[in-house]
């Protein structure tokens, strides 16, 4: 096997991580601290800090863990929470206990590792001293699973004395990741992780399209299909805990500079050729042109009737940046124009609208009632910022709405 061969089957070797749990550029400046208690639970676990003065769980807020392909990291999840903005030391230091609720598989469906969520919420009941209320959430997938583990609580008659829901930058409108890309990862000629991830339980569940390997067809994922309706059997959502959402994108229209049908990642030397475009409307769009030496193929992906996802107002995913990096290790020579594109749109992230029109994605959100929301109160980012980035604004907001 030649050496170029080699570096096109390691190209897939990455994931798309929450970066709020993904390996930090920069350290805490202070270690993790070791948890009070561990809890093992169905198909997660969870890492327990007290509150400061506390000498047990008294007053418990449990946050959940975002997507990734593989088990959660609580102590990466830790410092991400911490690091920009000290979310969590902010909360201990107001006497609330931190839960950190991890799954064994980050990727697998939402209805399972809401069995997680269910049973960190009634071993928290059963452990607590005192009768404090719960407050429950989770940054972007993690906002899902315990939106569905309450509501499904609810549905059971099982007391969840939760009284705040909160998601962070969670896709409930459905999450973008470019079809090129998803494309692209199934082009690769071997198995690799970053294709595992595409077309994992939770990714199908959750992405707005999904390009299928085995058709090649790009749409609605079955599993989407069968989520949004096990959703509706329950309720859609928590009835009795007041529902909030954080948004990381802006709420006044305004998105990335992205123009439309640009070229955002060019590639030479490893799968020489190949080029990624910024999403456009129209009809037989094309977003990916895939080239590659071992074996020798070639494939055009091309979209119909798509919105601008890419520089639409939302949290963001450094999405072309992660491939460029990986491609640059294995010896490609990379032109790299939009590293960063929109991954939650900020309509999605406060359930205000659809995804699916160019005027609804680029809706001006305080020009609309906030009642068409589904949830209670919701802010959006004054700038647009990162996909789950704790920022002191949206870090204060939700410190300031915790219940007493």
């Amino acid at each position: 096997m030649s050496e170029q061969e080699q570096a096109e089957r390691t190209v897939g070797e990455f994931t798309l991580a929450t970066p709020v749990s993904a390996e930090p550029s920069v350290p805490l400046p202070y270690p993790v601290p070791e948890p009070d208690e561990q809890w093992e639970l169905p198909n997660g676990f969870a890492h327990v800090f007290y509150g400061e003065g506390n000498r047990g769980i008294t007053r418990p807020v449990i946050m959940a863990d975002g997507f990734n392909l593989g088990k959660s990291d609580l102590k990466l999840l830790y410092a991400g929470l911490d690091r920009d903005y000290p979310l969590l030391s902010q909360m201990r230091r107001r006497g609330r206990d931190v839960i950190l609720l991890g799954f064994d598989e980050r990727s697998a469906s939402v209805l399972d590792n809401a069995d997680a969520a269910m049973a960190a919420i009634l071993r928290t009941s059963a452990e607590q001293l005192g009768d404090a209320p719960l407050t429950v959430g989770g940054f972007s997938m993690g906002g899902l699973v315990t939106r569905y583990a309450l509501a499904k609580m609810e549905m059971r008659r099982m007391d969840h004395r939760t009284r705040l829901y909160f998601s962070y930058d969670s896709p409930h409108r459905g999450a973008v990741v470019p079809v090129g890309l998803q494309a692209f990862a199934h082009f690769i000629p071997v198995q690799n992780p970053f294709a595992r991830q595409m077309n994992s339980p939770a990714a199908r569940q959750m992405l707005w399209r999904h390009y299928d390997p085995e058709t090649g067809e790009i749409g609605i994922a079955p599993e989407r299909e069968q989520f949004l309706e096990e959703l509706a059997r329950i309720g859609s959502w928590p009835a009795i805990p007041l529902k909030l959402a954080l948004a990381n994108g802006r709420g006044d229209g305004t998105g990335l500079a992205i123009p439309p049908g640009e070229t955002a990642l060019k590639v030479e030397r490893i799968y020489p050729g190949t080029t990624f475009y910024t999403q456009a409307q129209g009809k037989d769009v094309i977003v990916a042109e895939l080239k590659r030496r071992f074996p020798p193929a070639e494939k055009t992906i091309t979209t119909n009737d798509f919105p601008e996802l890419d520089g639409a107002p939302g949290g963001t995913l450094r999405s072309y940046g992660i491939l460029a990096d990986t491609l640059k290790k294995a010896g490609a020579e990379v032109d790299l124009r939009h590293e960063s594109v929109c991954f939650v749109p900020s309509v999605s992230a406060v359930a205000i609208r659809d995804i699916d029109q160019q005027k609804d994605l680029y809706a001006n959100i305080g020009d609309l009632p906030p009642e068409e929301s589904e949830f209670d109160e919701f802010i959006c980012s004054s700038a647009t910022t990162a996909h789950t980035a704790i920022t002191q604004e949206l870090g204060e907001w939700l410190l300031d709405r915790l219940p007493d």
